[in-house]
């Protein structure tokens, strides 16, 4: 039976489900294409592994469960799933083509958009994916200041020179490993400790769950700045979504490279490296950076589309005042609880979820929060992503389940014994 989103008495029916999944084992690697997205994120045995369709902030699985969603595609859907306005430019472009032999007008309208939207946004190029833009950046900043060290803090994709510096580095050689390096977030001491002449560039997310102090991004700039090293934003995250120009409009700071994909195109494939033009320029002949579907029509449609309909309406105003009301719903919940193991983390266009282990196994409680989410009809994998599309309804349904989870959460904790709660196997860390 369909569950709706307003059914809390049953752990929906993954049968069709797990029947694809069976499918999948020993024919894809790890069963997903985006790790994120795939089983070991989510409660093995409750929660469904493959999505059939969505519409606004609302998703259904295979097996015809209804849940609102929380993932948002992972960051991409910023206005909401089948989004009418994007829908349409798609479909409009559908028809008269996606690839050609020659260059498309739309590559000129798109960077046009994003260079009276973004600061600093000096000269544009397009790829496809995040992690294509922050290793077209590193390579700039290297040929830029023919040096050949990295400084990287947050997450950059799967290529070599940021995979190197975390546990799933197999197949990487040693001397790339030896040429990337990491720092803290907000403790520029790490940054002066690690910064040297042979560095090209530091990138990082500048806005993530914990928020900004004592002016880090700024003292990070002018660091980088008097030590010849180039400046990246990944702003995979923020972009679009933290402000129509991104996290230097939100913070005041200027990067010498902003890099963007997930809500530039709500949920189309693309992504975008821009910057000042003396670095940029050196994609003319120097620094080789070019794909076959950099220029695919649909995405860059669809990514003019969604950057117009944010910039016209009032789209992140609604997110951050939605965002807002849901801090500050969760954060009384806790209190009045008198739980100190688990708060709410970041800025209200995306927060998150921790939970301390206090001798007991954080991934269970995050598993138990879930399976319980799951159970109310709501999609969550630890973060919320808000869209467009969510309403004030939606973020009341969310919180009036955590007011009844909570409660048993505590329960768990206190009993020693979380794993007793679960009805599914334990989420799984990703490094």
């Amino acid at each position: 039976m369909t569950n709706s989103v307003f059914d809390k008495k049953d752990f929906p029916n993954i049968k069709n489900s797990n029947k694809i999944w069976e499918r999948s084992l020993g024919l894809i690697p790890n069963g997903t294409q985006t790790l994120a997205k795939g089983p070991s994120q989510f409660s093995e045995g409750v929660a469904p592994k493959y999505l059939a369709k969505g519409k606004g902030a609302k998703v259904v699985d295979v097996d015809g469960n209804e849940y609102v969603d929380y993932n948002m595609g992972i960051g991409p859907i910023i206005l909401g799933y089948c989004h009418e306005k994007i829908d349409q430019a798609i479909r409009l472009q559908l028809e008269k083509g996606i690839s050609f032999s020659l260059m498309h007008p739309l590559e000129v309208e798109l960077a046009e958009l994003m260079r009276d939207s973004i600061p600093n946004a000096e000269a544009i190029r397009f790829s496809k994916t995040g992690c294509d833009v922050t290793s077209a950046a590193v390579r700039l900043a290297r040929a830029f200041t023919s040096r050949d060290k990295v400084l990287c803090c947050g997450y950059h994709g799967w290529h070599d020179w940021y995979i190197s510096v975390t546990s799933r580095n197999a197949g990487i050689p040693k001397s790339t490993l030896d040429l990337t390096d990491t720092f803290k977030y907000n403790q520029i001491e790490t940054v002066l400790k690690r910064l040297d002449s042979d560095t090209a560039c530091v990138i990082l997310e500048p806005l993530s769950f914990e928020k900004e102090k004592d002016g880090f991004l700024a003292k990070l700039k002018d660091i980088c700045e008097s030590n010849g090293t180039l400046l990246i934003f990944d702003e995979m995250w923020t972009g679009f979504r933290c402000a129509v120009g991104g996290a230097q409009e939100f913070t005041g700071v200027r990067s010498d490279l902003n890099l963007f994909s997930k809500a530039m195109a709500n949920g189309m494939p693309i992504s975008a490296i821009t910057g000042r033009k003396d670095v940029m320029e050196l994609l003319e002949d120097e620094v080789f950076f070019f794909t076959t579907f950099g220029g695919e029509t649909l995405s860059l449609a669809a990514s003019i589309a969604c950057i117009k309909f944010i910039r016209e309406n009032s789209v992140l105003q609604h997110i951050h005042q939605l965002g807002k009301v849901l801090t500050e719903g969760v954060e009384k919940i806790l209190m009045e609880l008198s739980i100190d193991f688990v708060n709410i983390a970041g800025y209200p266009f995306r927060t998150i979820l921790n939970f301390k282990s206090c001798g007991n196994d954080s991934f269970a409680m995050k598993t138990l929060v879930q399976q319980e989410l799951i159970r109310r009809g709501i999609l969550w994998s630890g973060f919320h992503n808000l869209c467009y599309a969510h309403r004030l309804e939606d973020i009341e349904l969310l919180l009036g389940a955590y007011k009844e989870i909570f409660p048993l959460l505590k329960e768990a904790v206190d009993s020693g014994n979380i794993n007793a709660y679960l009805k599914g196997k334990t989420i799984q860390p990703v490094f």
